[in-house]
């Protein structure tokens, strides 16, 4: 035991006594698994993000829409050239739904100003479609005031419900229940406002303005327009996979897809969504750490390099060491413990910067943070396992060196 901690004081000693060297190691060390943390941090959590994010779906909730609603590269000439879901297949798809769903559309149908006598929103309002059981199905809640009912959706009233944004801008100091605002392309009486639900990757989600999807049609035209997303909900959790099935074989017939013929539409669902989101960050994930790797070896080499620059400028003194009694085992676990110290001090770095820096996606998308504690834990691996290749050999050339040859060497 007196042998080991004498071997650490030594290597520890040697690494103060060359600083520049140790420090030029270092960094290459820190670069490598800076290079693999921050890739894998910043990956974690968008996907922790995601994940949570995506959570608005439930378990009994399902979407219909002409493409993927999560595309990770480009569409396929026939995925693109899809005929739109329009407002009259949404209704023939409820009434011929046996089992029982809510089903709930949102459509974008303009962007603009919001405004209230002499006080107005910025340019990035959006007007919304949609009809008497969004709440729901897409995980929004009330704060005032009241939501849509079928009869508003049935005669196409010029109602809205506003997102709490607008509500703070357009009515500081006042009620917006029962108000008319102006809104791009019409007029409409504010009966609700929704909670604040803050804002995805950066878009904020309280700058809406909901409309009853009837009312759009009336306002902005194209009633053949494409349906941007259709939520289906099941009443029983239980029914799901078969509402799905019925709601695929009901949209088939009504869009007149042939038998055999793929769909010409998306049925998505939480864990279908999450599956490709998780497939698209798996592959991000790899190829950071990849990158790191590649670091990794370079700074091993580098590290192999420096050591055998050490034990050459270190002949006399290992010369020395073995005619007063060092064993090869001595000298062999002190050049190791040299090398080890270097790569777990540069991973030890690495990860903390790396940590740090990936979770900048966090600050800046204001999210939760994550650390990714296997990683991290693999990395500690990785550079124990640089240190014994990689400064195995120099401490093996030190062992073995001929202690005559040693002390006569200038």
């Amino acid at each position: 035991m007196m042998a080991f901690l004498e071997a650490i004081r030594m290597a520890l000693g040697s690494l103060r006594d060359h600083k520049l060297r140790s420090s030029l190691t270092l960094l290459g060390m820190v670069i490598g698994v800076f290079a693999i943390i921050v890739a894998v941090t910043a990956v974690e959590v968008i996907d922790v993000y995601f994940k949570d994010r995506l959570q608005f779906l439930g378990a009994s909730t399902f979407t219909v829409s002409r493409t993927p609603s999560i595309q990770t590269g480009s569409l396929d000439a026939s995925v693109r050239n899809r005929p739109n879901i329009t407002w009259e297949q949404v209704e023939r798809l409820q009434e011929a739904m046996q089992i029982p769903v809510s089903l709930s559309p949102l459509e974008d149908f303009d962007i603009g100003k919001a405004s209230y006598a002499d006080r107005e929103t910025e340019p990035n309002t959006f007007v919304m479609g949609t009809n008497e059981h969004m709440l729901d199905n897409f995980s929004y809640e009330l704060e005032q005031g009241r939501f849509f009912t079928d009869e508003d959706v049935l005669y196409a009233r010029p109602l809205c419900v506003v997102g709490s944004d607008i509500a703070k801008v357009l009515f500081p100091n006042e009620s917006p229940l029962g108000k008319e605002i102006r809104i791009p392309g019409m007029r409409c009486q504010v009966v609700g406002v929704l909670k604040e639900k803050g804002s995805f990757l950066g878009f904020a989600q309280d700058n809406r303005v909901f409309i009853p999807i009837t009312r759009g049609f009336s306002a902005f035209g194209q009633p053949q327009r494409n349906i941007a997303s259709v939520s289906m909900r099941v009443h029983d959790p239980i029914m799901i996979n078969a509402a799905k099935e019925e709601a695929t074989g009901r949209l088939r017939v009504i869009r007149k897809v042939s038998p055999g013929e793929p769909n010409n539409f998306e049925i998505s669902t939480n864990d279908s969504m999450q599956a490709v989101f998780e497939a698209f960050t798996g592959t991000l994930t790899m190829g950071g750490a990849g990158i790191g790797l590649v670091s990794l070896l370079a700074a091993g080499i580098g590290i192999m390099n420096i050591m055998l620059v050490s034990v050459t400028e270190r002949t006399r003194e290992i010369g020395i060491r073995k005619s007063i009694g060092a064993r090869r085992r001595d000298i062999l676990r002190q050049f190791l413990i040299e090398a080890f110290f270097l790569c777990q001090i540069g991973g030890l770095i690495g990860i903390l910067l790396g940590a740090l820096a990936g979770n900048g996606v966090a600050l800046y998308f204001d999210i939760s943070a994550a650390f990714p504690v296997g990683w991290a834990v693999g990395a500690v691996v990785m550079v124990t396992v640089i240190a014994l290749v990689f400064g195995g050999y120099p401490a093996f050339k030190a062992a073995r060196l001929n202690p005559i040859e040693s002390l006569r060497y200038e």
